[in-house]
């Protein structure tokens, strides 16, 4: 991109506990198809990225069934939190039986707590890719220095870094430079995207389906 620099990425996906929930659905349509006593949270798409990039997740894999997709899955949905931390922490407190979070999510219970029961259910129908950036302002008035940042996110002691300083994956280290526990996780095999433009446009229609289907 002419403007924004991609430094660390992961994809939407629902985290669970293998000793909660020992045979998660395997595909999202099973997740639709799952009893109503399983249990979910969600963050707002209104108010997270995360929600919102949900949202879109759902546009990309069902297109116009959208809104009869979150209309399957809003019987399971516990709560809709304002943000990432307030459901995650729901999640991890054993009030929800999956969280709607990222592939990287697991990681962090690897590395920081040597725990691996936290895992991310792989879906066939994809996972939805998101990057984080970084931009230089046009009203900089240290243009110099801000280059060199811009040049040193991308150097490998910042990526080696931003792995467990953020808990995604380095946009510019190659897999086998990861640390140990991002090797173990498991990774989508279809990746879904949309681009600047397509968001922009299914944006609103996204969010309005989503919250038409959980205001029912």
């Amino acid at each position: 991109d002419d403007v924004f620099l991609p430094y660390n990425y992961g994809h939407t996906a629902f985290v669970y506990n293998t000793e909660r929930l020992a045979e998660p659905p395997e595909s999202f349509d099973a997740l639709l198809e799952a009893p109503d006593d399983l249990k979910i949270v969600i963050q707002d798409p209104r108010s997270s990225i995360s929600g919102l990039a949900t949202v879109l997740w759902v546009q990309s894999v069902y297109g116009d069934e959208a809104e009869a997709a979150w209309e399957k899955l809003a019987p399971k949905i516990l709560t809709v939190t304002k943000g990432w931390s307030e459901s995650y922490g729901l999640f991890t407190d054993g009030e929800a039986d999956m969280v709607m979070s990222y592939t990287t999510s697991p990681a962090y219970h690897i590395i920081a707590e040597d725990d691996r029961t936290k895992k991310a259910a792989i879906f066939p129908e994809g996972h939805y890719f998101m990057v984080e950036l970084a931009a230089k302002v046009a009203s900089t008035d240290q243009p110099e220095l801000a280059d060199q940042f811009l040049a040193f996110t991308l150097s490998e002691p910042f990526q080696e870094m931003i792995a467990t300083g953020n808990w995604s994956f380095p946009a510019a280290l190659p897999r086998e430079q990861w640390p140990e526990g991002f090797q173990e996780l498991a990774l989508p095999e279809e990746v879904l995207f949309y681009s600047e433009d397509e968001a922009a446009a299914l944006r609103d229609e996204a969010v309005e389906a989503w919250r038409r289907a959980l205001s029912r």
